[in-house]
């Protein structure tokens, strides 16, 4: 065996209590981070798909480039699918807030 080669069975064994605390830390914190900023891109993107469909749905024009028939539109149908996603992406941007302060609060880092 090379002079410059370590062992690293040897290395693990010989490591004391702080070495092996420090390196688990390392690896939870490291999960934890990537989970919790995972978690923010989810509600991120799950705000900008309900903005798109709640844009989408006030598009009543015509059928086609050629008719002036709109689509079938039911005013009841629409104003209350309106405030269920207007309510749904007022409380992802609340769970986003908080989920945001609450990872750069235990990371240090800005999100």
């Amino acid at each position: 065996m090379s002079e410059d080669l370590k062992p690293r069975f040897v290395d693990a064994l010989r490591r004391n209590n702080d070495q092996i605390r420090e390196d688990r830390a390392k690896v939870i914190a490291e999960d934890s981070e990537l989970i919790y900023r995972r978690r923010i891109e989810d509600i991120e993107l799950k705000i900008k798909r309900l903005s798109r469909e709640q844009e989408s749905a006030i598009d009543i024009s015509p059928l086609d480039k050629n008719s002036l028939t709109f689509a079938d539109f039911n005013p009841d149908s629409f104003v209350e699918k309106d405030i269920e996603i207007s309510l749904k992406i007022r409380n992802l941007k609340i769970q986003f807030e908080i989920t945001k302060n609450r990872y750069e609060y235990l990371f240090g880092k800005k999100y």
